[in-house]
């Protein structure tokens, strides 16, 4: 059995269950050993040669239903990871009734809408403006009747021919790129409805259902993750479509009422408390946070703000797309020059990529050197006996491999953590890019990549002493 891969024993438990004062001293020298104390770099490294699969948290038996219960899918959104992974981790580590739950990297709300689904208290961060909408959406419950009211009237403005359309001037170039004529026309009608709502809640629902619909009814290559036209794409019809997502969100929205309790859905404003903002700067008090629980981003994984492009037009939420995607941490737009990560797993790393590519490894120094400043606030909110669960997984650029999770692992303990728990696992339902070209680092169709992408992931769990 390798102990790295399992939870802290409690010293209490064994010596109610052996009696017997030298094998339990034994037991628990030998825990002191793995977990009580700081790992070297090279520990590190070998330790995460040993680990094997925990079978336990892939979750292989849940189905899409499970994972997209709720309100959880009521927007797609690439690598979030799953609710029973992050119900797991609260089941594991959560052990008062009103925990305040963190999430500094929110995305579409995975934990957010976890946390409040159990009654905790949530926060977080995302620089993503329309990850913040996703979430904030997808985490409060509506009355039901009161909804369903609003979503008839709704569908019944949607039906008069005179509509002007609502089209974002500043971003026309764009959604012309991506919409014909006639799509535009209907997308910019639906939204001259939509902002006409003046109940903030649900309008900002309606906004969710209609940046679902985008991709489908543009010609973006529908399964892409990245920016790519498809010229022989049929476009779906927007009213149609945007009828059927506002009652799939209904039918959601119901089932989700019906779980949160009565206390937080009268009081969401105290339950909810997530901003648009940098991970490095959390809307908390020191020292006030049971656990942190995250899928943080990836070394020049995603353009997150590429992804998102057409909701990021259609709803007018940067006015530079360039100067937008700067602002991401694992964006290819950002290096810091003259400043090295704290972690020598890190600075090897970037030193054999600085031999095939000085910018991809000023990139790679640049993710590190963010995400230890996110390690250091993880470390501020919680309180002590709290832990952070980075969500992390591996991969290969350049041929280089990018050890993210060690890294991870050795730099959470330069912001003070003690290395608590490393959990490998399989994520075959996760919604990632596989493969890689292993000559460009880029993602590739299946046929045309020779290197997995992604081939496990880990969560790095830090204890707060």
């Amino acid at each position: 059995m390798n102990n790295f891969s399992k939870p802290n024993m409690s010293l209490d438990n064994i010596d109610t269950i052996d009696t017997n004062t030298t094998i339990t001293k034994h037991i628990e020298r030998a825990i002191n050993k793995v977990f009580n104390r700081t790992f070297s770099p090279e520990e590190i490294i070998n330790l995460f040669k040993t680990l094997e699969f925990d079978r336990e948290w892939s979750f292989t038996n849940c189905k899409q239903s499970d994972t997209g219960k709720w309100t959880h899918n009521y927007h797609s959104y690439p690598a979030k990871f799953i609710p029973q992974l992050v119900e797991r981790l609260f089941d594991e580590y959560i052990i008062v009734k009103n925990a305040k739950v963190n999430d500094p990297f929110f995305g579409c709300g995975t934990t957010i809408v976890s946390a409040i689904s159990r009654g905790f208290r949530a926060s977080g961060t995302d620089i993503n403006k329309i990850a913040y909408l996703i979430s904030k959406v997808k985490s409060t419950p509506i009355e039901p009747t009161y909804l369903n009211k609003k979503i008839a009237q709704l569908l019944k403005k949607l039906e008069k021919e005179t509509l002007e359309p609502l089209i974002p001037n500043r971003h026309i170039e764009r959604i012309n790129y991506w919409f014909s004529e006639e799509i535009k026309n209907e997308l910019g009608k639906i939204l001259r409805v939509v902002f006409e709502e003046d109940d903030e809640t649900v309008r900002n629902f309606y906004l969710v259902a209609f940046s679902s619909i985008l991709k489908s009814c543009s010609i973006w290559l529908q399964r892409s993750t990245k920016p790519t036209r498809d010229l022989k794409k049929k476009p779906s019809k927007p009213y149609d479509i945007i009828k059927k997502q506002l009652l799939k969100m209904q039918k959601r929205n119901l089932i989700f009422y019906n779980i949160v309790p009565k206390y937080v859905r009268e009081n969401i404003k105290e339950y909810l408390n997530i901003k648009i903002g940098d991970a490095k700067n959390q809307p908390v008090q020191k020292d006030s946070i049971d656990l942190i629980v995250t899928s943080s981003p990836y070394v020049t994984s995603y353009e997150y703000a590429d992804l998102h492009q057409l909701s990021t037009i259609w709803l007018d939420l940067a006015y530079d797309l360039k100067e937008y995607k700067k602002e991401f941490i694992g964006t290819s737009y950002k290096s810091y020059k003259d400043k090295k990560p704290r972690s020598q797993i890190a600075n090897n790393i970037i030193n054999k990529m600085s031999e095939k590519s000085k910018k991809v490894a000023e990139e790679i120094g640049a993710f590190f050197i963010d995400m230890e400043e996110v390690f250091d606030e993880s470390f501020r909110i919680l309180k002590s006996g709290g832990r952070c669960c980075y969500v992390i997984g591996n991969t290969k650029l350049r041929g280089i491999d990018i050890l993210n999770a060690e890294v991870f692992a050795e730099s959470l303990q330069y912001s003070g953590f003690k290395l608590d728990r490393v959990i490998k696992r399989e994520i075959p339902l996760k919604i990632l890019p596989q493969k890689r070209d292993q000559k460009t680092g880029r993602f590739s169709n299946q046929k045309d990549a020779n290197v997995e992408a992604y081939p496990a992931e880990y969560i790095v769990i830090g204890l707060k002493e």
